[in-house]
């Protein structure tokens, strides 16, 4: 008869747990740890497993002996089965016989249950992941010891039987990589040729003719982001969840299948709850956790299937791909209301908290950008812009460094800006000019009231002179006010001839027309931020909607343009993301950044 002995095999070590018996029955009550032999050759060329085929290897390493593991298997029903035999056999022994002479002791086998336990190399190193990986590797072993002593006194009408005497092996075998819904979705279009998310999928590596003394059993995959998702659901923690997946995946690999009939699905459903329950592991079975959630739908081979990007709360499942995010404000990062979303300030935070860094790039100044991050708690030092964070203001024409550090400023000529106050006052159209923290007008508006109201900037100082005006300030850029129709058929036209050769004019909304220092660019702004910050350009992704982020999304590795930006925005951009009324910038941040 064979005694069992597991084995837990992670990537950088090896834990085993060995389980010692009498030879007559079949259980385990003693946890120690040994080297693992290699592998026969044959076993090893036959079939390679997810995590080798993925490059990861394990190498062994000196282990600790271990304590005996209290009892824990008392409950094995072969570990029950032995008993009661041995108690039959001395109640129907005479009082007065001799006792019989001893049997001589019969040849000994050993299987052992060896674990293979990895996390995808796309994963970050989330601390509970890990956690949870350590805990597998004796709760995997554990797993299947019970699973494979169920085999032999359970009788399954559903049940795929080409597995059934392991007897014949001396080693069993399985992988178990856990991953993100990323991973196991082009996983299950591999395997399944179906494109969507599942919490498991298990692939079976059995060869039934191959003569070999190792039996691979094949691989389990559980994406952790929608077992954390059920966990949650379902009220237990995502160990427990992780657990669940596992049992279900071993059951899958020895044939117990729920998709083929209702009497398939009750039986797995029973030997699924008789495995928790014997572990003592928390967490419900197949059954039960379809009728708690009516957000997800049952999929063979055993999992539930969930579609859509990823979502608030699951970038911690993924590695960053850029350190920077370069973002706009005015059609991007705030809506049609000049409002920042919760969705939005949410990724913000969660990209924030994964070790990206979000950098302001706008035409705004920056005081404009503070008091409208505050309304979602985004500003001061705890926030991702402050007096003391670096960022790109002004179309570019002012840039902070680190500790909030002027590094770069360009004024407008002096004598456009005195043309341009003249122009205002002579049309008699709203005009504000931008001077690092402060704005000034030559009159009151309501047009010069709502780019403080409405649009944040900081309220406009009147000044009557525009000598007193051009003595009080250098001025980096002058903004016109007026209707869509009347800058595109009149201002426009006008300014980008008169102004020929010693400003530019941009246009970041409608309504707006800027007068600007000759090459100024947010893009220019951002590479001279990036320099400083010694930061290459492949490490960022960009985010706006205007012309004037055409350069800076040219720039960066990744440049995304909203769907509500202007035709020559979307023509340079690497992809297209929702409106900004549709939470464009967190779209682009969980499906692109991570």
């Amino acid at each position: 008869m064979a005694r069992i002995v597991s084995r837990a095999l992670p990537f950088a070590s090896r834990s085993s747990l060995q389980l010692r018996l009498p030879p007559a029955l079949r259980g385990a009550a003693l946890l120690h740890s040994a080297p693992a032999p290699p592998l026969p050759a044959a076993a090893a060329a036959s079939k390679a497993s997810l995590i080798s085929r993925c490059g990861f290897t394990s190498t062994p390493e000196p282990s600790l002996s271990v304590p005996p593991f209290a009892g824990f298997f008392a409950g094995i029903r072969g570990f029950r089965r032995g008993r009661r035999g041995q108690a039959a056999s001395k109640r129907a022994q005479p009082q007065d016989a001799a006792p019989p002479p001893p049997p001589p002791p019969p040849k000994e086998s050993e299987i052992e249950l060896y674990a293979r336990i990895g996390v995808d190399e796309d994963m970050p190193d989330d601390p509970e992941v890990l956690n949870i990986v350590e805990i597998l590797k004796l709760n995997v072993p554990m797993a299947m010891k019970i699973a494979l002593d169920g085999l032999l006194d359970s009788n399954y009408n559903t049940r795929d039987t080409s597995i059934s005497d392991v007897g014949k092996y001396e080693k069993v075998e399985v992988s178990v990589l856990l991953c993100n819904d990323s991973s196991i979705q082009s996983l299950s279009k591999e395997w399944r040729g179906e494109d969507c998310t599942t919490d498991m999928l298990s692939m079976s590596q059995y060869i039934p003719d191959l003569d070999v003394p190792i039996l691979m059993l094949g691989d389990i995959v559980i994406s952790v982001e929608t077992a954390a998702r059920q966990a949650e659901e379902r009220g237990h923690t995502l160990l427990d969840e992780v657990r669940v997946l596992v049992v279900r995946g071993i059951l899958n690999l020895l044939g117990f299948h729920h998709d083929s009939s209702d009497e398939a699905a009750l039986e797995l459903e029973k030997e699924e709850q008789l495995i928790l329950k014997s572990l003592r592991w928390k967490g419900k079975g197949l059954a039960k956790s379809a009728q708690d959630s009516s957000k997800l739908h049952t999929d063979s081979p055993g999992g539930q299937v969930t579609d859509g990007p990823k979502r608030a709360g699951s970038l911690r499942f993924y590695r960053p791909k850029f350190k920077y995010i370069f973002c706009d404000m005015d059609g991007t990062l705030l809506n049609s209301k000049s409002q920042v979303s919760s969705r939005n300030a949410e990724a913000l935070r969660e990209a924030r908290s994964r070790g990206v860094n979000i950098v302001i790039a706008t035409g705004k100044a920056r005081p404009a950008v503070i008091d409208a991050l505050s309304m979602v708690d985004l500003s001061g030092r705890t926030g991702i812009v402050s007096e003391s964070s670096p960022g790109v203001f002004l179309q570019g024409l002012l840039v902070y460094g680190l500790e909030g550090r002027e590094i770069y400023k360009g004024n407008l000529d002096q004598e456009v800006c005195r043309e341009a106050l003249l122009y205002s006052l002579e049309h008699k159209i709203p005009l504000v000019a931008f001077s690092q923290d402060q704005c000034y007008s030559m009159f009151d508006d309501p047009l010069v009231d709502s780019l403080h109201y409405i649009y944040h900037e900081p309220k406009a100082k009147i000044v009557p002179s525009i000598d007193q005006l051009l003595g009080t300030a250098e001025i980096q850029k002058v903004l016109f006010l007026e209707t869509p129709e009347g800058i595109s058929s009149a201002l426009r036209p006008y300014w980008t001839k008169a102004i020929e050769g010693r400003a530019h004019v941009v246009q970041a909304q409608p309504d707006m027309l800027e007068l600007v220092p000759p090459a100024t660019s947010k893009g220019n702004g951002v590479k001279i931020l990036l320099d400083h910050l010694c930061i290459s350009p492949d490490e960022v992704m960009a985010i706006g909607d205007g012309e004037n982020d055409i350069e800076m999304l040219q720039l960066a590795s990744l440049g995304v343009a909203l769907a509500n930006g202007s035709e020559k925005t979307k023509a340079v951009a690497n992809v297209i993301g929702a409106t900004n009324d549709e939470d464009g910038v967190a779209q682009a941040i969980y499906e692109y950044a991570f």
